[in-house]
């Protein structure tokens, strides 16, 4: 039976495939003049300096553009000319070698120009994992009968065709002669990039940042530039303005306008501009650029476009001034981000390490004392402040995320600001977890805490992910990964709060075993569903681990035995899930699919083990690379099995005692525990979702296990028995 439905799979996947190709317009409609100006930010545009990027914020759509492309080795930034070879395969493009390289002269060729080293620049992105196939913007309009022009050498790069020629090549815009007769021009104002290529390099090949002064003065000259173009666009045209690369040692959002008809036909308003690659208002990436090129020009994009075409998105701020500032606080709060990430995690991971110390130190001391008394564990103070640690503690991963409501990058003093407020935050719900009658019961703050972390991330990821965006264990636009749905991060958290908050439910549904089962299978498979489906968590890898942890945790629930059998047969029933859902978001329309059912058009094109492999050398690379991480992992599960686990000073062990009082909380960490080993297995973040989901489910255990031992009749270690008697010697 399993084998006819995944070859229904397959079929129907191929047939949509073929059934779903579709060929480009006979002849481009309208005319799209691409801007380019690489290393334009927010922060760079001003009223009086650049007036004519400050007049088309208020006469059309704008949004912050991440422009990850393939970056030089040991840096994180997109240079120049893998930004405009970005634009011109609609993939992440780079270049080989260390550093940032220089911008490659066309050479003329007639009427137009050619590229030189044009076939080894195409020949490069094969090794680079993404597969970008350079010229397909220009191929695409020459091909369907558009007229392509370009200015400056970079904007050449974007408008060449797959053989690197432009068929209209000019230094200034004068030099196109009347921009009618055009379908597609794409102009490069490039005085950021230039003056930063003056700057002196660093020991890997990028130049250091522009001071404050000169970086004023080169926006002030692209927007002269800007300005110059302007006055010769034909009525009518699209106009498409982005900030393409880099221009500083680190990476940034960068600016992104569109005005004049859009792909739908409608002009775009006066607001903020999406995408469905990253269903986040006032955000879209570099790829996007390409789509809504061609989309504008009623042209079909080819499968080697990953990106989607721009669309009118939220409301922006009455002026323009608050407009471009909002923006510009986007980029600060990324910048702030890849500032304090690093630090926090640091002081995260020798916080659980003090931790884990702390409470091992509270549950183990004092061994060789006298047997505890009746009524020593209830009153112990020590106990009661390792439950409420534990329980502080195992608010910290959501409160992460619920720092967002926050602004707290904004701050002057941000890393200091973001724990006040992640710590604030988890206060708050230790508080909950101990404000009502649910604090005496085993489980009572575990449940808490754990529905909190459920319902927070499950709701967030029903409403566009909000909180998960520049949150310091979510996404980090910069780097432009992803944009919405669960990361690995959140759905670690997410899947490890729901378990475990399942096993509460069942706690208090215990006199009624099979209503138990039934609501936790139920809610249960609602989160699974949620965590997979493209609209709202399009996760690929976090469905079959979810399944087979639920599945885990309902058959110990239910009073069986897990066995090899029955969790191979879980997982192909999770496997099968995760292709349906793949094969549904496949036969959407091409601009409404997720990387679900993109990753299915790879299959189907020969690409999907470029992508496996991509990700798994990111596993590896995260899982061999972060030490920290890995460590925590270690000392949390030798914390879980050889303390919590084990005698405590309070006779048996503080585990045992809260498995005893509330037998479902033994499926919930198994439960959870094989969800996060199956997830590190598949996922690309590697031991990060052990990790995470440890500092949940560790810290909640702690928690219930106190608890347990404040309930329970101490149990004295057995007498030593008395010394036998000498025997005496056998008759003779």
């Amino acid at each position: 039976m399993a084998r006819r439905f995944l070859a229904a799979l397959v079929l129907g996947a191929v047939l949509a495939g073929v059934l779903g190709a579709g060929t480009a317009s006979a002849a481009p409609r309208g005319r799209v003049v691409l801007l380019g100006v690489p290393g334009l930010e927010w922060g760079d545009l001003h009223p009086s300096r650049t007036p004519n990027l400050w007049k088309l914020v208020a006469e059309g759509g704008s949004a912050s553009m991440s422009t990850r492309a393939v970056p030089p080795p040991d840096r994180g930034v997109t240079c120049t000319v893998a930004g405009w070879l970005t634009v011109s395969a609609g993939q992440r493009s780079g270049t080989a070698g260390k550093g940032c390289a220089p911008v490659p002269r066309p050479e003329p060729d007639g009427a137009g120009a050619r590229i030189p080293g044009w076939e080894s620049l195409a020949a490069y992105q094969s090794g680079t994992g993404y597969n970008a196939v350079l010229g397909t913007l220009g191929q695409l309009v020459a091909d369907s009968g558009g007229a392509v022009g370009a200015v400056g050498p970079g904007a050449a790069l974007a408008a060449a065709d797959k053989s690197g020629r432009i068929p209209k090549y000019a230094d200034n815009v004068e030099g196109l002669g009347d921009l009618t007769g055009y379908a597609l021009v794409v102009f490069e104002a490039d005085a950021l990039a230039a003056a930063w290529a003056r700057m002196p390099q660093d020991e890997a090949g990028v130049p250091a940042g522009l001071p404050a002064e000169q970086r004023a003065a080169a926006a002030a000259e692209a927007d002269r530039r800007v300005g110059t173009l302007l006055a010769r666009v034909p009525q009518g045209s699209t106009v498409l303005v982005g900030g393409i690369s880099d221009t500083s040692p680190a990476a940034h959002l960068h600016v992104a306008m569109a005005a004049g008809p859009s792909p739908g036909g409608r002009p775009y308003r006066r607001g903020f501009l999406t995408a469905a690659s990253t269903r986040q208002d006032a955000l879209v990436t570099i790829t996007d650029l390409t789509a809504t090129a061609i989309g504008a020009l009623g042209l079909e994009a080819p499968r080697a476009v990953v990106g989607r075409a721009w669309s009118d998105g939220g409301d922006a701020p009455a002026t323009t001034e608050e407009t471009v500032t909002q923006l510009a606080d986007a980029d600060l709060a990324s910048q702030v981000l890849r500032e304090v990430r690093g630090p926090f995690f640091a002081v995260f991971v020798v916080v659980q390490l003090l931790f884990y110390l702390f409470a091992a130190l509270a549950l183990r001391r004092r061994r060789a004392q006298p047997a505890p008394r009746d009524g020593e564990a209830a009153a112990s103070r020590l106990l009661v402040v390792v439950q409420v640690v534990s329980v502080l503690a195992g608010s910290i991963a959501v409160a992460t995320f619920l720092a967002q409501l926050v602004p707290w990058w904004s701050l002057s003093a941000p890393m200091v600001a973001l724990i006040i407020t992640i710590v604030a935050a988890a206060g708050l719900i230790t508080g909950l977890a101990f404000a009502g009658p649910w604090r005496a019961a085993v489980l009572g703050p575990l449940t808490v805490v754990a529905g909190v972390t459920s319902l927070a991330l499950l709701i967030d990821v029903m409403t566009g992910s909000r909180l998960q965006v520049n949150a310091v264990s979510g996404y980090e636009p910069v780097t432009g990964g992803r944009f919405y749905g669960f990361s690995n991060i959140a759905f670690a958290i997410q899947s490890t709060g729901t378990i475990l908050a399942l096993a509460g439910v069942a706690w208090l549904l215990r006199a009624r075993t099979w209503l138990a089962l039934g609501v936790c299978a139920a809610y249960g498979m609602f989160a699974v569903f949620a965590d997979g489906w493209p609209a709202w968590g399009a996760d690929f890898g976090g469905v079959p681990a979810f399944v087979i942890g639920l599945a885990v945790f309902l058959i110990l629930l239910s009073g069986r035995r897990v066995s090899v059998g029955k969790l191979l047969v879980v997982g192909v029933v999770g496997a099968l899930l995760i292709g349906s859902i793949m094969v549904f978001d496949f036969m959407r329309p091409a601009a409404q699919r997720t990387h679900l059912g993109n990753f299915v058009q790879q299959i189907l094109d020969g690409q999907a083990w470029t992508v496996v492999g991509r990700k798994f050398s990111a596993m590896i690379g995260v899982t061999v690379g972060n030490w920290s991480l890995t460590l925590l992992s270690l000392v949390a599960l030798a914390f879980l099995f050889l303390v919590l686990n084990r005698p405590s000073r309070w006779g048996a062990s503080a585990l045992g005692q809260a498995y005893k009082l509330a037998p479902p909380l033994r499926a919930g960490l198994f439960g959870a525990l094989t969800c996060a080993f199956v997830g590190f297995l598949i996922n690309d973040s590697g031991i990060a979702i052990p990790a995470m989901a440890l500092t949940v489910a560790v810290p909640l255990a702690v928690a219930a296990s106190v608890r347990a031992l404040q309930l329970s009749t101490p149990t004295p270690p057995e007498p030593a028995s008395e010394p036998a008697a000498p025997t005496a010697p056998p008759a003779a």
